[in-house]
């Protein structure tokens, strides 16, 4: 269904309440008062427009349950991000808009945001509208991406190529949602989602170095010829079918499929098709809120995805984190200086992308010591991102540096010495949890339970431990004569 541009036929509910003037309550007696009209709205679906002392719509927003997501807004215990944190400093009241179903309401709010252009919508407040996926077909190598733009039609009035013969999915009422079931399906389908043009047969293909999706299974590897066009084609063919048409059809002439290449005794085949096969099978084995008891995704204390999806809005980061890595440098006094990178992929532990370095670029102290954690840090960034810094790799989401804002400049440093810049750089300083990000003088501060925090201490922590732990493997070396 295509997102309607018509009115929306939906009045104002009553609301009338004694206003006190702005100025008159300190903060915390105006957050206590809009909670408490929070608490009085109905448990219906709606949209909801926060507004200052003027009358001026700061935010718009969508809500299943009206009295539920608007209270959400004043507990202290919330942590909107760092753009809404600051607009609760403004508003000073609210008006709330019933609809019949929670559909209703996600049009209402799109048309409001187009009609209105809150400040405090500024990710959502151009003319796009719902996400479509877009699984382009003129390419050698088809890739898949979410897109708010069907059209393809730039600024500038030119359509994009790439949207050319695409396959266009959509749309879909939830982001979140389509996003976490690429991301399942990717697992099956093992299609590609980065932005590389690649061209059957180039001679750079074979030298490439595939990015970590290909080494926890989720991407055949096409950027290095890992697979051929033929076959890859014919897993984006099934994606699209698997999307379009019921599953069980699909999973029977895969099953067909799967026998006839046993016969021809083409086993690799017949073994990709049965994982393909089981995995499907498994996609739709997934809890509800309907059975009465928790689904899988909200189980344990710290959810991975939430911590990237919080990272990404913290960061004001416009695409999907998936991959981060954090280095530290560890030594004594100057001696046996080493450092660290770990990985973390959607929010865990990647061992396999773990990797050591000795400092060896100075000897500035007697005995080969050095102590400058900066040039320590240009050389393993130079080391580590010599091949993505020339074409030949993908940078990873976001790259976390242990310590302050002088880290992060030596980092900063090294990379402009190489031509491919990374997307993201950031360091975390440990005293007061700060977070500091390239291109930005002042640093980001979030609360200490915020997921995005949570999963950057994770990485900060575990590159210090694994940094650690080889200094003293050195040093022990060193003392025993091992």
């Amino acid at each position: 269904m295509e997102p309607t541009d018509d009115p929306i036929p939906f009045k104002p509910d009553d609301f009338a309440q004694d206003i006190p003037e702005w100025g008159s309550e300190d903060y915390n007696t105006r957050i206590k008062r809009l909670h408490a009209m929070a608490r009085d709205l109905p448990l219906a679906p709606g949209v909801y427009l926060m507004k200052d002392h003027k009358g001026i719509v700061l935010y718009v927003g969508k809500a299943t349950k009206l009295r539920d997501r608007v209270s959400s807004y004043f507990l202290p215990s919330t942590d909107l991000g760092p753009r809404k944190n600051k607009m609760l400093d403004e508003v000073h009241t609210f008006e709330v808009f019933k609809t019949d179903t929670a559909w209703e309401a996600l049009l209402a709010e799109n048309r409001l945001i187009k009609d209105i252009k809150p400040r405090f919508n500024a990710a959502q407040k151009d003319d796009r509208t719902y996400p479509y996926l877009v699984v382009t077909n003129n390419e050698d190598y088809p890739r898949v991406f979410v897109s708010r733009n069907p059209t393809g039609i730039k600024p500038d009035g030119t359509k994009d190529p790439h949207y050319t013969n695409a396959s266009i999915l959509g749309p879909f009422t939830s982001p979140g949602a389509l996003r976490t079931a690429v991301d399942a399906l990717q697992s099956v389908f093992k299609f590609r989602t980065c932005s590389l043009d690649i061209i059957e047969g180039d001679p750079k293909n074979k030298h490439f170095r595939p990015c970590l999706l290909a080494s926890i299974g989720k991407c055949t590897a096409p950027c290095n010829e890992s697979i051929t066009k033929e076959h890859y084609r014919e897993d984006i063919t099934r994606f699209v079918r698997f999307l379009k048409t019921k599953r069980s059809t699909m999973i029977r002439e895969l099953q067909t499929e799967m026998a006839e290449a046993s016969e021809r005794m083409d086993f690799e085949r017949a073994a990709t098709l049965r994982d393909q096969i089981n995995a499907m099978i498994k996609i739709d084995n997934r809890a509800s809120t309907s059975d009465k008891w928790q689904p899988e995704a909200e189980i344990g204390y710290i959810d991975p995805i939430k911590g990237c999806q919080s990272l990404a809005r913290a960061l004001d980061m416009n695409t999907t984190i998936r991959c981060v890595e954090g280095f530290d440098i560890a030594h004594l006094q100057g001696g046996e200086t080493v450092a660290s990178k770990v990985c973390f992929i959607d929010g865990r532990p990647f061992k396999q992308e773990y990797r050591r370095f000795r400092i060896k670029s100075f000897t500035n102290l007697p005995g080969g010591r050095a102590n400058d954690d900066f040039q320590s840090m240009r050389e393993v960034i130079s080391r580590r991102f010599r091949d993505a810094g020339a074409g030949q790799e993908l940078y990873p989401d976001v790259i976390l540096i242990d310590g302050g804002i002088g880290q992060l400049h030596a980092a900063l440093e090294a990379f402009e010495q190489l031509e491919v810049k990374p997307p993201m750089v950031i360091s975390i300083a440990k005293k007061e949890e700060l977070i500091y990000k390239q291109g930005q003088n002042e640093p980001i501060k979030l609360g200490r339970n915020n997921p995005g925090l949570r999963l950057l201490q994770q990485v900060r922590d575990e590159s210090h431990r694994f940094a650690q732990h080889y200094h003293h493997v050195l040093r022990r070396k060193k003392t025993l004569g091992e």
